[in-house]
């Protein structure tokens, strides 16, 4: 586990490009932290390095969005509007969790234990510093 403080959102994209390097279609990251402490930019900077090069927004109201347009197909979701999956609900996100694509999975705690099997290849746990300074944990 690696524990590292940024101080702007450029250092964090970063810090979230240097783990994209390391990932390959069907790997899971999942990325925890309360609201605002930038999860979506920190997919933002991983997305960028895999070369999603269309503007990377948080899906909040959509629960999954696709970026096509990379090196890797990369899906990124956000489920904080969920209040755990149950039956066949999992079922709905298996497209997104699929081997040909990288999954990066905001509030990945609102699924409980049904996001499936997956290859989860990293947890990001990130937390306010004050300002714009984060700590970002990162276990692979």
């Amino acid at each position: 586990m690696a524990a590292t403080e940024t101080g702007s959102a450029a250092e964090t994209e970063a810090l979230a490009a240097r783990l994209a390097d390391g990932l390959h279609p069907g790997d899971v990251v999942l990325v925890s932290g309360e609201l605002g402490t930038g999860k979506t930019t920190f997919v933002r900077g991983a997305a960028r390095a895999l070369g999603v090069g269309v503007p990377v927004t948080s899906p909040t109201f959509t629960i999954a969005r696709r970026y096509e347009d990379g090196r890797i197909p990369v899906s990124h979701l956000d489920l904080y509007r969920l209040d755990g999956l149950d039956g066949e609900e999992p079922e709905l996100l298996a497209d997104e969790l699929a081997d040909d694509r990288i999954a990066f999975v905001e509030w990945p705690e609102q699924a409980g234990r049904d996001l499936g099997e997956v290859h989860v290849a990293a947890r990001v746990r990130l937390e306010h510093l004050g300002g714009d300074r984060r700590r970002v944990i990162i276990e692979r």
